[in-house]
């Protein structure tokens, strides 16, 4: 455009010059063939810059019709794009509130149906106990070592088959047995201990020192850095003793295990259920600590 105006006021120069040629009065003997030329030549030239200021003008207008259509297109995309943008945002909050919302309904059906296998491995556990007491009972007269005949000299039975003798597995206290298995994990004598907690769990399955027992089961495991038996344990408590205090710390500790085994897939779905669970505990917190030091950000509550 710069270049075609600079060009159009050239030829304007020159036909002002020669209009003001043409115009100078001429005298009579000086007209000539060369003047008469000379001025035809000029005629043409104004005529072509009229031609060309002509074309100019008609161009220039149709480049300016092109330039405001094509402003007009683009005011016209932009308002809908901006349109189209705010209608998928519209969707994608709806979209994602309605997921929330269908998590969240999952995720309750999913506790339930932790909770109802809890309650059925602890009624199975009762009943193969019951069993088991209903069948020591029906065999403890036919295994009792009958009366003998009298010793010569009237001697008495020997003490052995004494009525009132201790048996031979008798169940140790509860509470010393595992106050003594905490004392022996505080001091690092982890397979003394571990073997306490298990006597817990052997002789009292029901009692709710049970679910302690095995949560210290787990830790020791974790200790050891035997995560795979330490995740085992914290099922343990998870799946049979479910309402017990160990129960949040059992899910924590889970969670990170299994991201000590690289699993952190798992790991983070465990640390989730975790809040989700119990979300005003502290191992919540840690949780949501935990899981923000993973770039996975947990609004706190």
């Amino acid at each position: 455009m710069l270049k075609a105006h600079t060009l159009r006021n050239r030829f304007l120069a020159v036909a002002v010059l020669a209009v003001a040629f043409a115009s100078t009065p001429v005298p009579a003997h000086a007209a000539s063939k060369e003047i008469i030329e000379l001025q035809t030549q000029v005629q043409q030239l104004l005529d072509m810059v009229q031609r060309l200021q002509s074309t100019m003008d008609t161009r220039f207008g149709v480049l300016q019709n092109l330039a405001q259509q094509t402003a007009d297109n683009a005011t016209q995309m932009s308002a809908t794009v901006n349109a189209l943008q705010q209608k998928i945002n519209a969707q994608n909050e709806a979209g994602s509130g309605k997921l929330d919302t269908v998590s969240g309904q999952v995720q309750s059906l999913n506790d339930s149906v932790d909770e109802l296998k809890s309650r059925i491995a602890k009624l199975d556990k009762s009943i193969q106990d019951m069993q088991a007491q209903m069948q020591n009972l029906q065999n403890q007269p036919a295994g009792a070592a009958p009366a003998g005949p009298a010793q010569p000299g009237g001697a008495p039975p020997s003490a052995s088959s004494a009525p009132g003798a201790p048996s031979a597995n008798q169940a140790p206290p509860l509470q010393e047995t595992f106050q003594a298995g905490v004392r022996d994990y505080n001091g690092a004598r982890y397979d003394v201990a571990a073997g306490e907690f298990q006597d817990v769990l052997h002789y009292y399955p029901l009692d709710d020192l049970s679910g302690t027992a095995q949560f210290y089961l787990g830790e020791i495991a974790y200790r050891q850095q035997n995560y795979p038996d330490a995740v085992k344990a914290y099922n343990a408590v998870l799946e049979g003793f479910s309402g017990n205090p160990k129960a949040p710390a059992a899910q924590l500790r889970k969670g990170l295990a299994l991201l000590q085994m690289n699993k952190k897939d798992a790991g983070i779905h465990e640390l989730r259920l975790l809040i989700q669970r119990h979300p005003q505990t502290p191992e919540a917190a840690q949780a949501r600590t935990k899981l923000n030091g993973l770039g996975i950000r947990i609004a706190a509550r």
